[in-house]
């Protein structure tokens, strides 16, 4: 939060965007906290069971905070949902939380928002060993990566991939598209801004996709999900090349 309050000072373009995720990161942390109790198990997500009881019970406090806070689709989706039926709710978090795919309507990205904290939660608790991982779907959820990370190693730096949703990170090799399998280092440029020099746009002339990573050596004090969220235009510029996005974001960019 006090990262996209930074961010959002510094870039006039997104500070509608990262001002919404600061009410959304607080709704987050105050459901993550209320869950630190709950027993945890993916394949029981949503049952009868008293505990998931209380998650459901937190999504009309989160509907009432999209539709006052966010921007105007995502506040329209957000007034549907309160006015229909509560069962429809249940059957929406349960696709989206078996839904390996990109969302591709606002309602499911909504759904994800909400469901973040719980993925991360049991994640956490998981035990996963991740050691020697280095395939491009997420190694909890399978999901597609959302973010690139570079931390340093050594003398240069290793190449993470992070989970837009449990936000599990695993290391991935630097020369290697996580969308197609392509090698070939010709075919694979990396794009940056003088406006985000810590920010890069990992392309590939193979399949025309595209992930933006965030280059801790550069900037120590950034935020893969935040920084990601301010470097909106190199979006712009990458799908303008008709570069495709390897998965939006919680906001569908």
């Amino acid at each position: 939060m006090r990262r996209a309050e930074k961010l959002a000072s510094q870039h006039p373009f997104a500070a509608e965007i990262l001002g919404f995720y600061i009410h959304l990161a607080r709704f987050q942390q105050g459901l993550g906290e209320k869950l630190q109790h709950v027993s945890a198990d993916p394949s029981a997500l949503l049952s009868p069971r008293p505990e998931f009881t209380e998650l459901l019970a937190g999504f009309p406090e989160f509907l009432s905070l999209i539709q006052d806070k966010a921007p105007a689709r995502f506040a329209e989706v957000a007034r549907e949902l309160r006015n229909s039926a509560p069962s429809s709710w249940s059957e929406l978090l349960n696709h989206s939380w078996g839904n390996r795919e990109a969302p591709d309507i606002s309602d499911e990205f909504l759904s994800i928002a909400f469901l973040q904290p719980y993925a991360e939660t049991i994640r956490s608790r998981a035990g996963l060993q991740i050691e020697g991982y280095t395939h491009p779907l997420c190694p909890f959820c399978n999901r597609k990566p959302g973010f690139g990370v570079l931390r340093q190693q050594g003398d240069g730096a290793r190449r993470n991939l992070l989970c837009g949703f449990c936000l599990c990170e695993w290391e991935f090799r630097r020369v290697l598209c996580p969308a197609c399998g392509e090698q070939d280092q010709a075919r694979l440029p990396v794009y940056t801004a003088a406006q985000f020099p810590h920010m890069r746009v990992e392309c590939c002339d193979t399949c025309h996709t595209y992930i933006k990573s965030t280059d801790l050596t550069k900037n120590g004090l950034a935020d893969p999900l935040v920084d990601e969220l301010a470097s909106v235009p190199l979006d712009l510029w990458a799908q303008e090349r008709d570069y495709a996005k390897l998965r939006p974001n919680l906001f569908g960019m």
